[in-house]
């Protein structure tokens, strides 16, 4: 078992990574709850909301809080439902919250905790690899049809489990998500560790190699998060990718694809828009064969028009004034934030278009 120890400005928490804490999770509660109510999808119930229950049955009252699986549940409509269960629970500012899924069900949980009762402890308890980065940092959301995460806050859980054997249920898909938000990190930190993953296939990650990656992604992340916890500087880098993404996601509609993959996409035009833009040599060649080879979703991108893309970015976090604001590659491990001119954006848009059609 691996321990990380997150430094957040309201609390310190831990991040628990092993074999089996699902069957644990009564072992690593440190506070006496009055009851608890576990949020989960209809797909992670089918395999794994029974045994965190029956673990949580031994010590305290169990409720749960069952959501259509997909980005979709990340709505007003569905955060109002999971608010009336923690009524009909009758939740008090004693209770916890734990988050039973991937960074959808993070998301939710966490902003239903973050507003219930004005505030109520939460754990994360991710199942996919993507969570291994929405679950550390304490951004909490759900959707609006104009953009991804336009409505949140930034509220810290007391706790991530993760049991990397809930991993073996994930679908191509959701390997794939995940491995977008590692190479990410891997991108934003150590060019080393960006050349290996460039070399590997994804459908066959050791166990060992996979907690090795995921460990080092939360090391990442943390060590931005702790230097910027609301996102007013160096925080932003973790969007690399994102701009793109986020737009991808919201023209496409929430689920049509994974989170991980649109920001594989998203990772790519950010090379070729840092290529342009700073000059910036980076592995544009062995990352198009590495996507290829594991199989994202790139023709997508010829579904795309340019300039309403560039629309959808203008809903970015990023962005002021109305001005798109790219968060780009220097080179690996050195990100800045720049404003990009429209028309380039487009421009660069239809070149990778044209080149992934092969036209």
């Amino acid at each position: 078992m691996v321990s990380v120890t997150i430094h957040a400005t309201t609390h310190d928490y831990d991040v628990v990574i092993g074999k089996d804490l699902r069957n644990k999770v009564t072992e690593l509660i440190d506070s006496d709850y009055t009851s608890i109510l576990v949020i989960t999808d209809d797909k992670v119930e089918t395999h794994y909301l029974n045994e965190v229950a029956s673990s949580l049955k031994e010590n305290f009252e169990v409720h749960t809080a069952i959501v259509p699986a997909g980005e979709s549940s990340k709505s007003m409509r569905m955060y109002e439902k999971v608010l009336d269960r923690c009524v009909e629970a009758r939740l008090d500012r004693q209770s916890l919250i734990i988050a039973l899924g991937g960074g959808m069900i993070g998301d939710l949980a966490g902003y239903v905790a973050s507003t219930y009762l004005r505030g109520v402890d939460y754990i994360q308890m991710p199942t996919t690899i993507l969570a291994h980065d929405s679950s550390v940092g304490g951004k909490v959301a759900i959707n609006h049809p104009n953009g991804k995460n336009l409505i949140g806050s930034f509220y810290n859980p007391t706790k991530v489990i993760y049991d990397i054997e809930t991993i073996d249920t994930l679908p191509e898909s959701e390997i794939r998500s995940g491995y977008g938000e590692v190479i990410k990190h891997a991108f934003l930190s150590d060019e080393g560790w960006s050349k290996t993953l460039l070399e590997v296939d994804i459908q066959r990650v050791t166990k060992e190699q996979l907690e090795t990656d995921l460990t080092r992604g939360i090391h990442v992340k943390a060590s931005i998060v702790e230097q910027d916890e609301r996102e007013t500087g160096l925080r932003k880098h973790l969007n690399l990718g994102h701009t793109l993404a986020h737009a991808i996601e919201a023209e496409l509609g929430y689920g049509e694809i994974t989170h991980g993959e649109a920001v594989a996409i998203g990772l790519l035009f950010m090379m070729k828009l840092s290529e342009e833009v700073v000059g910036a040599e980076l592995p544009v060649k062995e990352f198009t064969e590495w996507l290829k080879k594991n199989n994202y979703p790139l023709s997508l991108l010829s579904t795309l028009d340019s300039e309403h893309m560039v629309e959808r970015m203008l809903w970015d976090k990023k962005t002021v004034g109305q001005e798109i604001n790219f968060v780009l590659l220097k080179k690996i491990s050195d990100a800045c934030v720049l404003n990009v001119d429209k028309k380039e954006i487009v421009k660069q848009l239809n070149l990778l278009k044209a080149e992934v059609s092969g036209e």
